[in-house]
């Protein structure tokens, strides 16, 4: 169990690594889009380095006038 731990847990560094490498972090304002597309980045880990590039598309609904 410790080895699948591990494993998570060096699957995760590398989609931190690539996000921060897409210069994800770079700015203050963040939208959904954004974020979004920083987690998914973070969770496809090193599918990243072969060739996928999540994205995600987010539509705030807008408060009634």
């Amino acid at each position: 169990m410790k080895i699948v731990a591990v494993l998570v847990v060096i699957w995760l560094v590398i989609g931190v690594i690539a996000a921060v490498q897409r210069d994800y972090f770079g700015d203050s304002k963040t939208n959904c889009a954004e974020f979004s597309d920083t987690a998914v980045t973070i969770v496809a880990g090193p599918l990243n380095y072969v060739g996928v590039n999540p994205k995600v598309k987010c539509k705030v609904p807008q408060p009634s006038k």
